[in-house]
């Protein structure tokens, strides 16, 4: 069985037992999250797609970390007119492991 839930603008899917790296949620280690904005869920007989999200389905899921991923350099440059410009990025993340997926 598996969902695809939204949180920041992303859609994740998922499965229990699986750790994803979302982006950065204000909530503390080892807290509990309820996501409610579930896509679509299926599982091995049947599958549901939410018009545009499934009610009665929940994913519970428990954070593990928050960190920093890579830096990614973004760079601006135009050829023949002395302009460069250079400026480094970090992503901020949340670590979270997928306990339930409720299917009512």
């Amino acid at each position: 069985m598996y969902a695809v839930f939204l949180s920041g603008g992303k859609q994740y899917k998922v499965k229990k037992n699986q750790i994803v790296r979302l982006e950065k949620l204000n909530n503390t280690l080892d807290s509990t999250i309820e996501f409610n904005k579930i896509l679509m869920i299926s599982s091995k007989d049947s599958v549901k797609i939410g018009t545009p999200f499934l009610k009665e389905i929940k994913i519970k899921a428990l954070v593990q970390s928050h960190g920093r991923l890579k830096k990614i350099k973004v760079i601006k440059f135009n050829r023949r007119k002395h302009y460069k410009k250079q400026q480094g990025h970090r992503q901020y993340y949340t670590e979270v492991k997928i306990v339930d997926i409720n299917n009512f």
